[in-house]
């Protein structure tokens, strides 16, 4: 008996009020870092992502799973540590468990760390009946010398106990199957034989009250009695042939988390991603720009074959091919290497240790530590880094750490930072010193990121000390065991659900941009442009932050993505709204250098695409995160008056000097 799955999946509001299309409802809970959304994705066949961070999921995501002819509707609510606390994801949790929808509630643990999950499960079996315990990476145990009396377990605990290996789809079997016989009454809920007052958990109102101390008292007694629950059912249920089964991830972390080495590793490893970015997509990028020049004459041949007006075959050809063109062959390559390379520190469970390595520097900005958390996540884009923040329970934290995610460089501003580097540093010009100059482009893109990470906060403590100060929440960061990365999964995840994402949005946006563009290029009065216009106005302020008019122009046009102000760069400056021949890296450091642009230039542009306000959907996603366009001028003003500022001054000091 198998389990199959629908390809249809939708993101559900908190609510999930209407199930009548579905025959029973199943909520999957547990701890984060367990295998949670994987065995919800297995289910499901969704591919919710699985971060290696706390928080990941903070809205209910659900999807269908058909079994026997009856249609289950999963439920994937947020990973959590407990019910009892106040962040977003646990209000989730603990709003829709109470609510009694879900016929049944299975609740995803670590068999590793069995102990540890089972206060959410205690807290889970005091809220709701039908309680499924699903003991996960059960490969993981093996390999670590643990042994689990799944049987005796569910004895213990009066419910269902179910094992598996979430990456092995066929160790689902046995888990649909018991959720569909607790559902069809098949299983009968046993009574609740865990000996701990309920109260507090039975009754939500208790706990909105957190400074509260009589609740704070209930609430230390009731995790006692949890925890020495907990370790006497772990004595009886679990066997270790080795006590000493985790000293190796114990050992690397001495290292990795180390105040002597951690944050220099945390840097080489950095380094070592940017570099093997900026040599390796030089190669990919010529091949793919020299292809499209080639077919390039034989599309417009076509357009005009078919007798397609003059003006028509510019606007297809000159504005929107060139365009599309450009970004599939320049941004395509960095994304395809860098996205991979970051995911596999992800899937290695190396991204929590970067956040706790930056820990302390967030808490002596006097903002949350989890605000690593949501920096880290900001590297894939902002957007994702502001809907993150929902894992920060303090509002005061939580807007700090909006307001500055910014500074980070998000995966439509790193190929562009990597671009420049690689213009002015590995182009052909320099190609007798193709390693040094490879090195010192890198080494270039790193220091940009680092002004952006300083920046973090700085920000964020002149914010803490301000307009938003309080004090600062406590924060629990867990550091997830390593784990053997699936290439395969990387490669799809990185490629399809990042990179081809990420090009696809700059594709939706390159073609308006292209026909926006090439009109102002080519609607001219007075024999000038609107371009023109447009970049003379803006030129004189301009050439104080060491950029010109059209550079600034092509900032403001690029709004709605980061990734297509250099095309519209380009297009500027060839007058007609067309991109001339760009096979190779050199033949934009001419087209560049062309126009004026020397070194200090390129570094001014980098710190402005670094520093300069966020992309539209950005903005999008903090009006909706804040609920107040106060905030998101806010957000949209710091970062830019700050880049406008750096810009001055690194062109001031530089003309000083020289």
């Amino acid at each position: 008996m198998g389990l199959s799955n629908s390809s249809t999946g939708k993101k559900v509001s908190n609510s999930l009020n209407d199930f009548s299309n579905f025959d029973f409802t199943v909520a999957i809970a547990g701890n984060p870092n367990v295998g949670k959304s994987t065995i919800f994705n297995g289910l499901t066949g969704l591919n919710q992502h699985t971060g290696n961070w706390t928080g990941k999921t903070v809205e209910n995501a659900a999807g269908i799973c058909i079994h026997n002819n009856q249609k289950f509707l999963l439920v994937d609510i947020p990973g959590t540590y407990s019910l009892m606390a106040d962040s977003e994801e646990e209000k989730i949790a603990r709003d829709y468990i109470d609510s009694n929808k879900a016929n049944a509630t299975v609740v995803i643990v670590d068999a590793t760390l069995l102990e540890r999950n089972l206060n959410l499960v205690f807290q889970i079996m005091n809220l709701t009946n039908n309680v499924i315990v699903c003991v996960n990476l059960l490969d993981e145990a093996k390999k670590k010398g643990i042994s689990i009396d799944l049987d005796k377990l569910s004895l213990l605990l009066g419910v269902p106990v179910v094992g598996t290996i979430a990456r092995k789809k066929k160790t689902l079997n046995h888990l649909i199957n018991t959720i569909a016989d607790v559902c069809n009454k098949k299983i009968e809920p046993m009574p609740n034989i865990i000996d701990i007052d309920n109260t507090l958990l039975g009754n939500t109102e208790t706990k909105t009250d957190s400074s509260n101390i009589e609740t704070k008292n209930q609430e230390k007694i009731f995790l006692d009695k949890v925890f020495e629950r907990a370790h006497e059912i772990v004595a009886e249920v679990v066997t270790v042939k080795d006590e000493n089964y985790n000293e190796r991830d114990k050992k690397i972390d001495r290292i990795l988390t180390s105040k002597k080495f951690g944050i220099p590793i945390m840097i080489l490893f950095f380094c070592l991603i940017f570099w093997i970015t900026i040599v390796g997509a030089n190669y990919p990028s010529e091949l793919l720009s020299a292809f499209f020049t080639n077919i390039g004459p034989y599309i417009r041949g076509f357009f005009v074959y078919i007798q397609t007006p003059s003006w028509l075959v510019s606007l297809l050809f000159d504005g929107i091919y060139k365009t599309v063109t450009w970004i599939v062959s320049v941004m395509l390559p960095p994304m395809a290497i860098f996205f991979p390379l970051f995911t596999l520190l992800e899937d290695l469970g190396y991204l929590p240790r970067i956040a706790f390595n930056l820990d302390k520097c967030f808490k002596k900005c006097c903002s949350s530590g989890k605000q690593a958390l949501t920096m880290c996540m900001g590297f894939g884009c902002n957007a994702a880094g502001v809907v993150g923040c929902r894992i920060i329970s303090s509002k005061r934290e939580r807007l700090i750490a909006i307001l500055t995610n910014n500074f980070v460089p998000c995966n439509g501003r790193f190929p562009f930072l990597i671009t420049i580097a690689t213009i002015f540093f590995t182009s052909a010009a320099h190609a007798g010193e193709s390693l040094k100059s490879s090195l010192i482009a890198t080494f270039i893109v790193f220091i940009i990121v680092c002004i952006g990470i300083g920046f973090t906060f700085l920000v964020s403590y002149i914010l803490s000390k301000t307009i938003l100060k309080g004090a600062t929440d406590c924060t629990l960061l867990e550091l997830p065991p390593y784990r053997k990365p699936q290439i395969g999964k990387i490669l799809v995840h990185s490629l399809l659900d990042r990179t081809l994402f990420v090009l696809g949005r700059a594709l939706s946006v390159a073609v308006p941009a292209g026909i926006l563009i090439w009109i102002l290029s080519n609607v001219q009065i007075a024999n000038i442009s609107i371009l023109t216009y447009i970049a003379n106005f803006f030129d004189p302020f301009a050439k104080l932050m060491g950029l010109d008019g059209y550079i600034l122009t092509a900032f403001l046009l690029g709004l709605p993505a980061n990734e297509i102000v250099l095309p519209i760069i380009l297009m500027c400056y060839t007058g007609a709204g067309s991109l001339i021949d760009t096979s190779s890296i050199q033949s934009l450091f001419e087209i560049l250098s062309a126009n004026g642009w020397t070194i200090i230039t390129a570094i001014n542009v980098m710190l402005f695409s670094l520093l300069h306000f966020p992309c539209s959907t950005t903005l999008l996603t903090i009006k909706n995160e804040t609920k107040s366009w106060k905030w998101t001028a806010i957000a949209f003003l710091i970062p830019t008056v700050i880049g406008i500022v750096m810009c001055m001054m690194v062109n001031l000091i530089y003309h000083i000097i020289l």
